[in-house]
């Protein structure tokens, strides 16, 4: 099965071009640093609080990229009594010349486009020609592809930096934790002894911890919003097709879907603005030109919530594990009970609608990832990059890079039934493959039905149904848009009285993302949950990590 692939290198040649045209400009730059403890302090600044400081004078590209770096020495490996968050696999080596790069640009009267010198973090799913992507692999750890992924190009080319790449659950399998053979498990910021969630908990708890503003991650069934639920994050996963997967390493091309992680809903619709169009590298992108994505910040109204009709539910989870509800399921519930309150005072309709366990389960088909093996080997096989010697030549066939080859060595961290179960997938299109993805597309017509029955502009329920534990931080309703297709974001919905965050999901029909992310930010900034948390606080002026952090909830409390 084709998987899109074709990444471009425009990106780094115009890296270069310009800098010969604006070499004079770098060298003041390059010669007088800003003194370390004269960086900006990033704790709590936003995308948008960043390009006002940067359009006004106030700070740097070099500077913040600088305070960011400070930031991943001190606080991802372990320090005082923290295990630290291993929320980073790599750091750009060109990051601070890209920076001073776009400072002369900005000098200069350059503007390349909305994120002009602003530092972001990728998921390490996404290629990226200066840096590795290891997809949490360790055998990947040294996989070098000679151009980037599709969305990365678009960051690149609106102004962005990218700083770094962020760990993922290995193949962006596990949706309840992050662990990689590659940088190990990453730990929530906001008690790191339990899980940040997965698959794209590198880049939540980078985020949530200040490593940088906003980062991208995927999702199949929860990677973006589960991550972001627990580390009190917005996580934007678009409407399927909106953004191009082209240059990711895929879990399934049927669910995977390229989105933004953000602490603010306005910085959520920035990124997927730059993000969203049509890719003829991903075909599935056709179905972004129902949209005009330059609508969405725009569009954003603190009265968005006025007239909307909202559907909501109750789930009994008293099954959820053996010895019955997951702990903090009442707390949850009862936090997400007042995030509806809050919609109807902005002025929603609150409907109670029939979205039961049965419908999800019985009409709202996966497929079960039996496309995961052929789709990783399909992407290997179209896409140009460099490994290490010896790496195709570990299993048949020996003239090209496999999954198999991949988990030779077993070194893998995923479970060895996992990767028997991949490697025995048929290739595909198969009979299975096709009833599974007639059951999907019967399910995504259920869907949109719903909806139309129920006269809804969205469903809203809780992220996760439970707050995070050392060895859980699941997301209890990502079959909604995962296997549907239609975008949902999470939002910051308050703290349990551990101070563990909990999300308020909402869902929208297919394709009105510009609705959906209006809706959101009227809840935002009428209720304003999201804290920073203790264990990763602004770092000294001097530079000197504390050597105790105690705190591990948020900086105050919040209900």
């Amino acid at each position: 099965m084709p998987v899109p692939s074709r990444v471009r290198r425009r990106s780094a040649a115009l890296l270069a071009a310009t800098a010969l045209c604006l070499a004079p400009a770098l060298a003041p730059a390059s010669a007088a640093p800003t003194p370390h403890d004269e960086l900006p302090r990033v704790v709590g600044l936003s995308v948008t609080d960043q390009l006002g400081l940067l359009a006004a004078g106030e700070t740097s590209s070099v500077d913040l990229v600088q305070a960011y770096l400070d930031r991943i020495a001190a606080y991802d490996d372990a320090y005082a009594d923290q295990p630290g968050l291993q929320a980073v696999v790599t750091v750009s080596p060109t990051a601070l010349e890209n920076a001073r790069l776009l400072d002369a640009e900005r000098a200069a009267g350059i503007s390349r486009g909305p994120l002009h010198g602003v530092p972001v973090l990728v998921k390490d799913n996404y290629a990226t020609y200066d840096m590795p992507t290891s997809a949490g692999s360790e055998a990947l750890a040294d996989y070098q592809t000679t151009e980037d992924s599709t969305a990365v190009e678009r960051l690149r080319d609106a102004g962005a930096i990218i700083v770094g790449k962020t760990n993922m659950a290995e193949f962006a399998w596990h949706g309840t934790y992050t662990l990689s053979s590659v940088r190990g498990e990453t730990h929530n910021p906001y008690d790191q002894d339990v899980s940040a969630s997965g698959s794209s908990g590198g880049t939540g708890a980078a985020i949530a911890a200040g490593f940088a503003a906003a980062g991208l991650g995927t999702d199949s069934c929860g990677s973006i919003i589960g991550p972001s639920a627990h580390q009190s994050l917005v996580g934007y996963r678009p409407t399927m097709g909106l953004t191009s997967v082209a240059g990711i390493v895929p879990l399934s091309v049927r669910q995977d879907v390229s989105g933004p992680m953000t602490t603010t809903v306005e910085d959520a619709a920035l990124l997927g603005s730059v993000l969203a169009g049509v890719d003829p590298a991903d075909p599935q992108t056709a179905i972004a030109a129902e949209q005009d994505p330059a609508t969405f910040v725009p569009g954003l109204s603190d009265t968005a919530l006025q007239g909307k009709r909202i559907g909501t539910f109750h789930w009994d989870y008293s099954t959820a594990t053996p010895e019955g509800p997951r702990p903090g399921t009442e707390e949850v519930t009862a936090i997400v009970d007042r995030a509806v309150d809050d919609l109807a005072a902005q002025g929603a309709e609150i409907v109670d609608v029939p979205f039961t366990r049965e419908f999800v389960q019985q009409q709202l088909a996966s497929g079960g990832w039996i496309d995961m093996r052929p789709s990783v080997d399909a992407f290997f096989a179209a896409t140009e990059a460099q490994w290490p010697a010896g790496l195709a030549e570990l299993t048949a066939p020996t003239d090209r890079l496999t999954f198999s080859d991949v988990v030779a060595d077993g070194k893998s961290s995923l479970d060895q039934a996992t990767i028997d179960s991949w490697l025995a997938l048929a290739d595909v299109p198969n009979p299975d493959y096709d009833a599974a993805v007639a059951a999907q597309e019967a399910g995504k017509v259920a869907m949109d039905a719903f909806f139309v029955e129920h006269d809804l502009d969205a469903l809203a329920m809780p992220t996760s149904e439970a707050p995070a534990n050392p060895d859980w931080a699941g997301t209890t309703f990502c079959d909604v848009g995962a296997n549907t297709g239609i975008p949902t974001i999470s939002l910051p919905a308050g703290f349990t009285a551990a101070g563990l965050p909990v999300g308020l999901e909402l869902a929208a029909p297919r394709s009105t993302d510009a609705t959906l992310l209006a809706m959101a930010y009227d809840y935002e900034q009428a209720t304003e949950h999201r804290l920073p948390p203790a264990s990763t606080p602004e770092l000294p002026r001097n530079g000197v990590i504390p050597k105790a952090v105690i705190a591990t909830g948020p900086s105050r409390e919040d209900g």
